[in-house]
Formats: C-alpha cells, structure tokens, sequence
C-alpha cells in the first residue's frame, strides 16, 4: 500500500484537562493496539507504533490552559492493561442500583432542564460549565476545536487515506459538529469512512438542540459525509444516558445519509484510585468491542 493511503484512526477526546498531546496519545494508542493485540495480533503488527496510523486532535489546553499530569493515570492504565476484562464485581458495581438511579435522575433532567438546579452536584456543574463555552462559542473556542479536527481530516482525504474518527464523550459532538460544517456549509469533498462514538452524549436532548445543524433547513440537516457510524456505550454510564443512538439518528439512515446505525454495549473496567469509572477513554479503547470495530475496519480497508 502506498505509505500516503495508509489508513487513519483519529481521535478525539472529551471535556476535561488531558496529558500534553504527545503523552496522551501515547497512552491512548498503548490501550488500542493492546486491545487489537487480543483480536489479531496480525492487526496489532500492522499498526506498528501508531506513528503512521494513529493521531489525535489535542484540544483540551487550548480550551483549559492547562495539561493533566500523566502521572496520575499510570498506574490505572498498567492495572487496566493486566486484566483481561470486566470481573463480576465491575459488571455489578456498574449496573448497581444506585447508578441506575443515578441514571433515571439524569434522563429525567434532560427531558426537564429546569430540574437542573435541584439535582446538579459539583461534577456537573462543572460540565455543564464546560459545555455551555462550547455551545456558546465563548471567544470562538468551538469554532477554533473545530478548526482543529479539520485540519487532519483535509490533508488525509486529499491524500485519499480512509479515516477512522473516533469521539469520545464530548469529542464525538465536536466530530459531528465539524462534519455537518465541512459537508453541508463548506462543502469540501472529505469524507468518513467510520465514524466510531465512545461514552457520547449525542442522545441527550440538551445537546441535540445545540447541535449545528438544529436550525438547518430540512435538506440540510444532518452531515453528509460519513459511511459508517457505530456507537458503543458502557453499563453504568452517566454521560452516555441515552445509549442508543441508532433512533436518535434514524432519519439519517432513512435519508441514505449513512448506512444502519450499530449501537453497542460494553463493560469498562477503568478504576482510578480503585474507584471505577465506566466512562473512562483508556478503558473504552481497551475493550473487546472496539477492538473488534478497529480490527474488522482495518482489514476490509487494506484488503488487497
């Protein structure tokens, strides 16, 4: 294969501050080939150290001013690494009865924001916060996260490389954000092969209604310009509310705008300080399922 069509995994992460973006996508990539290393280890050779096939669109400084300490999470990641899977404790902590409640309260207040207030802790304060800058373009930091993730997206399909892009949390709205804009308002010929969401929040209806594309025309509404979109949510998750997207988006298969959506459920094992976090990115780029995904991709694009 021509060393230019090789193909391209892009990552996108969510809100939070992350490690400054060499480290970051290191430990990213140390999850996903391990996670692919357990499918194919053929696959895991091809991908190599990621330095020709994987990247990510490092936008959290710009929006925080500030880098995670990788630190922090080393550990958890080694720990992550060395198990193989969810154990029964995970699988029962993450479908406990008080994160299902959690969950109901969160579904309800997103069908009901002027709950908001009596029910939001410090936590999502905070990501409402965060969210809100984006939404409202705050000094016009969405529009340059944007510019960001198309940057990359450009110069791959110019060098007509299919491009795997992968949004986790709130990555996955700035990724569908920066694809309703390049297919519908600036109409450049780029388009993507997968579209893989992680832990998204597109379900919710807060965000739904601050989508770009809300108040487009009819005909425009919806990107254009991916062929494939698989979403995989975790049990336990409180950012993923709604874990299915495939009605949320249904007009886009009725439109032909993108083939059937495949919403998939997994367990996240991620523990931090022996708490879990089923949201986790490194537990999510570990798991079986989006390994599978990034293995089945891999091969169907390089066959022949």
């Amino acid at each position: 294969m021509n060393s230019n069509r090789k193909p391209l995994i892009l990552y996108v992460p969510g809100l939070l501050p992350k490690p400054e973006p060499a480290i970051h996508r290191h430990e990213l990539f140390r999850c996903l080939r391990e996670g692919v290393r357990r499918i194919d280890e053929h696959c895991a050779d091809a991908l190599g150290d990621g330095s020709q096939c994987f990247d990510i669109v490092g936008w959290t400084y710009d929006f925080y001013g500030e880098h995670r300490d990788e630190a922090l999470d080393r550990a958890a990641i080694d720990r992550l690494l060395q198990k193989d899977g969810a154990s029964a404790a995970d699988r029962k902590e993450a479908d406990s009865l008080r994160r299902r409640t959690i969950r109901s309260i969160y579904r309800a207040v997103d069908r009901l924001p002027f709950l908001i207030p009596y029910f939001a802790d410090e936590k999502l304060e905070i990501h409402l916060r965060d969210l809100r800058r984006y939404v409202r373009n705050e000094f016009d930091v969405a529009d340059a996260i944007r510019r960001m993730l198309k940057i990359p997206l450009r110069a791959a399909a110019s060098a007509g490389r299919p491009i795997l892009l992968i949004g986790h949390s709130m990555g996955s709205v700035v990724a569908y954000d920066a694809l309703w804009q390049l297919g519908r308002k600036q109409q450049e010929d780029v388009s993507i092969d997968l579209f893989l969401t992680m832990g998204s929040p597109l379900g919710q209806r807060y965000i739904q209604q601050r989508l770009l594309d809300s108040k487009a025309k009819d005909e425009d509404r919806y990107p254009n310009n991916i062929r494939r979109w698989i979403n995989i949510a975790a049990v336990g998750e409180l950012t993923a509310i709604d874990t299915q997207l495939a009605n949320d988006f249904a007009a886009m298969v009725e439109r032909g705008l993108v083939e059937p959506i495949d919403d998939r459920l997994v367990f996240n094992w991620f523990r931090l300080d022996r708490v879990l976090n089923v949201h986790a990115e490194y537990g999510y780029l570990v798991n079986e399922v989006t390994a599978s995904v990034v293995c089945d991709w891999w091969r169907r694009v390089t066959a022949g």
